[in-house]
């Protein structure tokens, strides 16, 4: 990909493309519908295109995206606050979506501002549980940039709450992972949550 990050797997795109519009076809049969009418003639290959687009933060290892690095030493937390994200529950395969909070503690390395929301796009493109996609943002960061500590604050909306099962529109899922100096002090969680305003 143009933005530096390690693209796996590109090469199936089209094929699996194709296959994924025929089994979209098969499904829009099976429920009833003629897949042969005007209005859905091109709907299995929008399919297709639409969860390429949805996960295509599975064909990118996720390190890769804070592979610029640069010296530096900070003695506050980097946060960068309403990172939007979309993203499909894997248990249901329907949408959620929100915004995530991320700050870390340099040690001695810092990456790009824009490098963190690329990471959340990464993590979140993929089919996911809310809870996996906070614990992934802090260990990747963790992992890459030995941080002093991290911290992530994930806030979704789930559609298979809202629009089925227990249809609960509006209501909002929030989850929490932190890792070093901000597992062990309450004051610096306390203070991050202050500045995002929660």
């Amino acid at each position: 990909m143009g933005d530096g990050t390690h693209e796996i797997d590109g090469a199936n795109r089209q094929p699996n493309r194709e296959a994924i519009a025929h089994h979209v076809r098969e499904i829009l049969r099976l429920v009833g519908e003629d897949p042969e009418r005007e209005g859905l003639l091109d709907t299995p290959m929008r399919v297709a295109k639409m969860y390429e687009e949805l996960l295509a933060g599975m064909r990118i290892d996720p390190a890769s995206v804070l592979n610029t690095t640069f010296e530096e030493r900070s003695d506050g937390p980097v946060i960068v606050s309403n990172i939007i994200f979309y993203s499909l529950c894997e248990h249901h395969m329907l949408p959620f979506f929100g915004t995530a909070h991320v700050a870390y503690l340099p040690s001695d390395r810092i990456v790009g501002l824009s490098k963190i929301a690329r990471l959340v796009d990464a993590l979140s493109r993929r089919l996911q549980v809310q809870e996996r996609l906070t614990e992934q943002i802090v260990a990747t960061i963790e992992k890459v940039l030995a941080p002093r500590g991290v911290i992530a604050v994930v806030e979704a909306e789930h559609l298979c709450m809202c629009a089925r099962g227990v249809r609960k529109p509006g209501s909002s899922t929030r989850t929490l992972a932190v890792r070093g100096a901000y597992a062990e002090n309450t004051e610096l969680r306390r203070e991050f949550l202050q500045l995002i305003g929660k």
